[in-house]
């Protein structure tokens, strides 16, 4: 079976079961291509990958130091969090600090992500709330914004409210693209999301790891607190946990995950065509690899992302998931 170039590969029994098709490049804080595979300018919904950029304004405009908004709840702010008692526990803070509540929360309810957490939840005969969304932590974030700079707190997510005009700027000012050029839509949790190219969202990442002043609260939030970002067994977690004094990374849903180093040297944006978030960890780690970005870097739960086994019901490893391209460099 011939297979495109830019694939992440699943196998079963050592025959191909499944194809992702990946589009990804790094880019530096000017947007000049570095390496890339399949389209660098793919058309990527950003979705989740935006948050970092949302959670600017917290810092820019005196928010967190206002409410007393502490580091591990910034990168809440940043998170699509497993919903673990941690990170429940984190929004609730971030609210009370601005005299709001869950009530307030227009980000509509989901399971938990995390296992245990939702297996506990159902046991204790309660429903699912909009805390329990992995995105309240940005909820929370814009409601607390909305606040301290005298706007509505309801109705927060719509298109026209003045926290969502403020991150379309944001999206405008981290990009280098018009607005015009800007995609924009709705997410899943009510709030607007965006559109570009894959390059582009690259490029906001360098440009995000490279900022001084406010900005750089907001990476080493994502750093310092990996956990708050994703949760247990999650891979942006394992990412952070392991090299976040080198990049930091946020996941965005249907296979989109955005890295940025630290020192503002690159960015990079991967998509899975298919939304397959299973090959967009996978695809992240071996353009890392490949670049050098992670040499020395020794991590149990992060090797498990690399080329992840498939299991049978009863525990037996049956396949796998690997990365079948390599990295077109440029200039």
């Amino acid at each position: 079976m011939e297979l495109p170039v830019n694939t992440v590969v699943v196998r079963r029994g050592g025959i191909v079961e499944s194809v992702h098709r990946i589009h990804a490049v790094v880019v530096d804080g000017d947007g000049r291509r570095i390496a890339s595979v399949g389209n660098p300018e793919y058309p990527v919904f950003h979705r989740s990958a935006a948050k970092p950029f949302q959670a600017v304004p917290l810092v820019e405009d005196g928010v967190v130091e206002r409410f007393g908004v502490t580091m591990p709840e910034l990168a809440l702010c940043c998170a699509s969090h497993s919903s673990e008692p941690r990170h429940i526990e984190g929004v609730r803070l971030i609210l009370e600090k601005a005299s709001l509540s869950e009530e307030d929360l227009e980000c509509g309810p989901h399971l938990p992500f995390h296992k245990e957490s939702a297996a506990e939840l159902l046991r204790s005969g309660h429903a699912p709330t909009p805390i329990h969304n992995n995105c309240s932590g940005k909820h929370a974030g814009m409601l607390v914004f909305a606040k301290a700079s005298g706007w509505p707190t309801r109705g927060y997510i719509g298109r026209d409210h003045p926290v969502q005009q403020r991150m379309i700027a944001e999206l405008v000012r981290w990009t280098g693209l018009a607005q015009g050029e800007i995609g924009l839509a709705q997410d899943g949790c009510g709030v607007v999301c965006f559109r570009t190219p894959a390059s582009a969202l690259a490029r906001g990442f360098a440009r995000l790891g490279g900022a001084e002043g406010p900005a750089r609260q907001v990476v080493q939030a994502i750093t310092g607190h990996p956990f708050m970002v994703a949760g247990t067994g999650r891979f942006g977690t394992a990412l952070g946990a392991a090299a976040g004094d080198r990049v930091f990374g946020k996941t965005g849903a249907e296979g989109v995950f955005a890295v940025g180093a630290i020192d503002g040297s690159f960015g990079l944006a991967v998509k899975a065509e298919d939304g397959g978030t299973r090959a967009s960890s996978v695809a992240v780690l071996q353009i890392l690899d490949e670049l050098g970005v992670l040499d020395g870097v020794t991590c149990e739960e992060l090797n498990r992302f690399r080329s992840p086994p498939t299991v049978s019901r009863r525990g037996v490893e049956v396949g796998d998931v690997r990365p079948e391209f390599d990295l077109e460099y440029h200039g």
